[in-house]
């Protein structure tokens, strides 16, 4: 895309792209709602966001890869932890939040309302 000095740029913003579930493109492949950023007053690399959804569901394979196991074979607890998590990055404030993590989890939505009231009563 660049010269050294972008490669390290592009090296260094990647693994925050890659968490966000975002991609990496070419400044001129950049569309109206990608993000362009400049390094030492030259455009270097364009960042496409994910949408919303694609987001909830890159952080869940994330937190998988995490355990080392699929989120629905972790215990109770674990699944409590997983759904405090989910909470602080705004999981829930996504349309079928609920939803999408229940089933990760292997629980029912209303499982997932207990864990999310539990945190707030205690």
């Amino acid at each position: 895309m660049t010269g050294a000095g972008g490669e390290s740029f592009i090296g260094a913003v990647k693994p925050l792209v890659d968490a966000m579930g975002g991609e990496i493109l070419a400044p001129d492949e950049a569309g109206p709602d990608d993000v362009v950023l400049s390094w030492e007053g030259a455009e270097v690399v364009a960042v496409r966001l994910p949408q919303l959804a694609d987001s909830l569901d890159h952080i869940l394979a994330a937190l998988e890869r995490k355990k080392g196991k699929p989120l629905a074979d972790l215990d109770r607890k674990a699944k409590q932890e997983v759904v405090r998590m989910l909470e602080v990055r705004g999981a829930f404030s996504v349309r079928h939040g609920v939803e999408t993590v229940a089933g990760a989890l292997g629980v029912s939505r209303f499982t997932v309302y207990n864990y999310l009231n539990r945190d707030k009563e205690g």
